[in-house]
Order: C-alpha cells, then structure tokens, then sequence
C-alpha cells in the first residue's frame, strides 16, 4: 500500500465520523430551532434564562456523530451529558427549582386577597382539557396526564410530572412548556383583549390590604400543611416551593434564601435548560407525536388563559361594584411568573395609563405556582400508581 492510497483511507475514515457524514435533515432543523430559539431571547429578550440554555442545548444535541461507543451523547449510558441529564430523568431539577421560586416569591398578593386564588385554580382548567383531548387523539392516560400539565405554563412541573408518567415524551413535552412560557407576551394579549370589553379593562381595584410579618410566616406552613394533606403526591414541589417561602419571610435566614434564590436557582436553570435542549435529538425528538404535544400544548395554554379571564368576569357578577376585579389579571392564573402579571400590567396600562394592575396580577399569578403543582400531584396521583 502506497503513502497516498493510506492517507486516502485514513482521511476517510476520518471522514466517516464528522458530524457532515452522519448530518440527517432532521438534525439540521432541530438546529435551526435552536438557532431560532437563542435569536428570539437575544433580539426579543424572550426569557433568554430559559431559551439560551435551552435553545444551545438544542444545538449540543443535534452535532451528529458516528455511534462507535464514544460516550459523548446524551442517550448514551455513562457520558457527562447522560449523568447531568438524569437530574431531569429523575425528577431532581424541579423541586430544587421550586425552592428557589418560593425564596424569591412574595404572597402578600394573594395573603390580602384571599379570592384570587380561585383564579389560579380556574386557569389550571387547561391542564385538564388537554388531558381530555390528548386521551381522545390517541394517547395513553399517562402520557395525556403529562401533556396536559403544559397547560399550567410551569416548565419544572412539566418535567417532574413527564419524567415519572411519560419519560419517552419528556423532551417534547418540557420544550414545548417552556417555549410557551416564553411566548406569554404574544400568545396570552389577544385572547385577553378578545374577552374582555372596553368598561371592564377600564375597572379598578382597590389597593391590597397590609399583610403583617406573622401572616406571612404563617402561610407557607399553613399552605404545606393544607396542599400536601390534599395532594400527597404534590410534596416534592409543593414542599420545597413553602420551604423556600419560609427561608424568605422568617428573616433570620437570610443567607438560605439568597442561595436558594441566586446561586441555587441559576446553577439548576442551566443545567436543566441545556439538558433538556440537548435531549432533543432528531432521531429521538422529530416524531409525529411530537408534533401532536406542541399543537396540544399550545391549545391548553389558550384554554388556560381564556378560562381564567372567563372566570373574573362570572366572579364580578357576584360582587359588589367596589369589589369588582379587572378581568385583565384572569390571564395571570396560569403558572408563568411573573411574566403573565406583567401582561395584565400592560394590557391594563393600555386601557388606562394610570390604573396600575401588576399588584393585583401577582396574586393569581402565585396561585398558579400552587395550583400547577396540585394539579401535577393529582394526575401523579391516580395516574402513576
């Protein structure tokens, strides 16, 4: 064998193990939505802590490479990408998420006004539709349980519920609830507007009343002890979500909740981001029922929404005029926080410049937290025995 033929073969066999040689289509349009994805956060600024990571993962997951027992995709038993993903597997990464939620959460919103919590729990009519349609377009209980739970726009619960009900969906079913999350600025404004009319945008609320020290250390215990009485199966999230609320309100733990709520939270949102972005490879991720959990997602999103605007307006038939809600926060039932309160602020603004709404928002926004994680423990419930 002579010099050139040798390097030919070599070069060859070089050749045979880049990503251009084992390049399907399908690996190139999972990029381009990675691509797609990171361009939205950085030119839109649309959760970029969410689709950055999410959207590199995505990249990280697609670099096609020849299976010759390499260890370096996230599928294969034994690579770092592998051992990181099974805090998602597993089911590790939400609760440590919530933990962080409840550190940086404030309920006095919700502690003032006790009412709003039946918005949250309106808005997670969706979850439950979905369930319902997904059973009726082919899916198996356990799978429609885990699809539906996008309804609630809570990413963390989303994983928690599909690693234990549906693990071969898992992929599918945390992008799509993130990415829903992060579209709540173009998807949740025209049903908002759409439902409501001029007078009813215009409604003003009275200001929230003070909420003491002792109310606000009171409620995490009361609100575990209450969910998790209800919901056993709820306590992985339900319990760190309170647990970190009390590290904020008790106030001699102030160094716990910062970790709980900076180092923590930000160490596990990258981490599960990137994981989850890279367990969409195409030969995994690009399926018909792929495809079939985004359009149901989106679906129960918008069933979501409507619901709890809906549910404002019935609720005002029942109230006095001084007491009536601006059905603009019935959209901030659903779990994204605080980013659907922030929708019923400028929405409402929109209306009237002076009529400032977030403070009214954050309390059915923070009952979506819980009612996300009750709605999760429920169909875990009956559905994962």
């Amino acid at each position: 064998m002579n010099f050139g033929q040798f390097l030919m073969e070599n070069l060859d066999v070089f050749f045979s193990y880049t990503g251009f040689a084992n390049a399907t289509l399908g690996h190139w349009v999972m990029i381009a939505i990675g691509l797609f994805f990171i361009f939205l956060a950085i030119r839109f600024d649309f959760e970029p802590l969410l689709l950055i990571p999410i959207g590199f993962g995505m990249l990280i997951g697609n670099i096609p490479f020849k299976d010759a027992g390499l260890q370096v995709g996230i599928y294969e038993e034994g690579s770092v990408l592998n051992i990181l993903y099974q805090g998602v597997k597993q089911g590790w990464y939400p609760p440590l998420i919530f933990l962080g939620i409840g550190a940086m959460t404030d309920f006095s919103a919700l502690i003032s006004n006790p009412k709003l919590m039946l918005i949250g729990a309106a808005a997670q009519f969706g979850i439950f539709g979905a369930y319902i349609i997904a059973l009726l377009v082919g899916f198996e209980p356990n799978q429609a349980g885990a699809i539906g739970i996008i309804g609630g726009a809570d990413g963390p619960t989303a994983i928690f519920l599909s690693s234990k009900l549906a693990p071969e969906f898992m992929g599918a079913i945390a992008v799509s609830a993130y990415s829903y999350m992060a579209l709540v600025p173009i998807i949740q404004p025209p049903f908002m507007r759409l439902l409501t009319s001029k007078k009813e945008r215009l409604i003003r609320m009275k200001t929230p009343r003070p909420v003491s020290k002792t109310e606000k250390v009171i409620f995490p215990i009361v609100g575990l002890l209450l969910t998790t009485f209800l919901v056993p199966s709820g306590l992985p999230l339900l319990g760190m979500l309170f647990f970190g609320n009390l590290l904020k309100e008790s106030g001699v733990t102030k160094r716990l909740a910062d970790t709980a709520k900076g180092p923590l939270i930000d160490t596990i949102t990258i981490l599960l981001g990137v994981t989850v972005g890279a367990s969409t490879q195409a030969t995994e991720f690009l399926t018909f029922s792929s495809v079939k959990i985004f359009g149901l997602g989106a679906l129960s999103f918008v069933v979501a929404t409507c619901t709890g605007v809906i549910f404002v307006k019935i609720m005002n038939l029942f109230l006095k005029k001084e007491n009536k809600i601006n059905p603009l926060i019935g959209n901030a039932g659903v779990s994204a926080v605080p980013d659907s309160a922030r929708i019923s602020q400028v929405e409402g603004l929109k209306a009237d410049p002076s009529n400032y709404l977030l403070m009214h928002a954050m309390g059915p926004n923070v009952a979506g937290v819980i009612g996300s994680a009750l709605a999760a423990g429920v169909l875990l419930g009956f559905l994962g025995s």
